[in-house]
C-alpha cells in the first residue's frame, strides 16, 4: 500500500484524526507547521477536509497539508476571541435543528448560523425538531418568519415519524452537515434515518431544560442510502467572523430582494431616508426579529473589533 495518499476525513478528536483511505479509516496526527499558516483557526484540520498525508521514519501517518477547500461552516471560537472554529468543510448542504422547547434554540443563535451558510453559498434547510413536543402557535409563527425570508422550514420527529423520510431525501447523495444546539434530537435523527449508525444519544436536563452533549467529536458518517452525514457537538454559541458590516445585509435573503429599491446605492438600512428595508419592516414584509438580529450582529460586530 502507498506511503502517501491523499484522503477525507472523517473524524477529528482534536489530537488524532481518522482519514479515508480507500474506504478505510487511517489514523493520522497533524504536522505542527500546520498551525501557522496565518489562520487563527483553533482546528486547523476539520471533518471534510480533503489532505494529504505521508507515512514518517516511525511508521506513523501524519496530515502534511490541506487541498484548498471549497466551503465552510465557521464560527467565532469564544466570546470576543479574535480566533475561529471550524465546524466542517466542503459541504452540499447544512440541516440546522431548532427546537422551540425542551429546549429552546435562541433565535440570535439560528440567525447568526443562516448568515454564515448564505455567506460560504451553503444550501440550509431548518429542521423544527421534536415538534411532537411544540406549542403549535410558536410553530406558525416560526415558520412565518423564516419561510417568508426564504427557508425552508421542515417538521420533524424522531419518535412518531414526522419529517423522517423529507430528510432521508435531503441527505441522500448528499454530503451534509447536521448542527444545532446540544438536545435538539440531531444524533436522535441521523440514526433514525439510518439504524445501522452507531451514535450516541442523551436526555434533556431536567434541572436545567439544557440538552447534555453527546456527541463528543465531529464524525462524518456513511449513509446506507447514499451520501454522508456530519454529526457535530452540540454548539452553544454562534458568533460571526470575516463577515463585513458592509455586506452583511446580502446574507439576509429578505434583504437582498428588497434593497434594490432603496434610494442610495450604499445604504446600510439602519438609518437612511428612503430605505426600502425600513419600509418593508414597518409594513410587515421582512419580520421585525430578523431586523432586530441584523442590527444586534452589527453592533455585536463593533465591539469585536475595538
Amino acid at each position: 500500500m502507498e506511503r502517501n495518499f491523499t484522503g477525507t476525513v472523517v473524524r477529528a478528536t482534536g489530537s488524532w484524526y481518522d482519514v479515508l483511505r480507500d474506504g478505510e479509516p487511517v489514523r493520522c496526527r497533524i504536522r505542527g507547521r500546520l498551525r501557522l499558516k496565518g489562520v487563527r483557526s483553533t482546528n486547523p484540520v476539520v471533518v471534510g477536509d480533503e489532505v494529504r498525508c505521508e507515512e514518517d521514519e516511525n511508521g506513523d501517518h501524519v496530515i502534511v497539508d490541506i487541498v484548498p477547500r471549497h466551503n465552510y461552516v465557521i464560527r467565532r471560537a469564544s466570546n470576543l476571541s479574535k480566533e475561529s472554529h471550524i465546524i466542517a468543510a466542503n459541504i452540499d448542504r447544512a440541516l440546522l435543528m431548532v427546537t422551540l422547547r425542551q429546549p429552546e434554540t435562541p433565535p440570535e443563535f439560528v440567525d447568526r448560523f443562516l448568515v454564515t451558510c448564505e455567506a460560504y453559498k451553503i444550501p440550509v434547510v431548518i429542521l423544527l425538531s421534536k415538534i411532537d413536543l411544540q406549542d403549535a402557535a410558536a410553530v406558525a409563527a416560526f415558520r412565518a418568519v423564516y419561510e417568508g425570508a426564504g427557508y425552508e422550514v421542515l417538521e420533524v420527529s424522531a419518535t412518531d415519524g414526522t419529517g423522517v423520510e423529507r430528510v432521508r431525501e435531503l441527505l441522500a447523495g448528499c454530503r451534509t452537515l447536521v448542527s444545532g444546539n446540544s438536545g435538539v434530537g440531531k444524533s436522535t435523527l441521523i440514526r433514525t434515518i439510518d439504524p445501522t449508525l452507531d451514535i450516541r444519544t442523551g436526555e434533556i436536563s431536567e434541572s436545567h431544560h439544557k440538552g447534555r452533549h453527546t456527541t463528543t467529536f465531529s464524525t462524518m458518517y456513511p449513509l446506507a442510502g447514499g451520501g454522508a452525514v456530519i454529526d457535530t457537538p452540540g454548539i452553544k454559541g454562534f458568533g460571526l467572523i470575516d463577515i463585513d458590516d458592509a455586506e452583511l445585509w446580502h446574507y439576509f435573503p429578505e434583504m437582498m430582494r428588497t434593497a434594490p429599491g432603496c434610494r442610495f446605492y450604499n445604504c446600510t438600512h439602519t438609518h437612511e431616508p428612503g430605505c426600502a428595508v425600513i419600509e418593508a419592516v414597518r409594513s410587515g414584509d421582512i419580520s421585525l426579529a430578523r431586523y432586530e438580529s441584523y442590527l444586534k450582529i452589527l453592533d455585536e460586530d463593533d465591539k469585536y473589533r475595538k
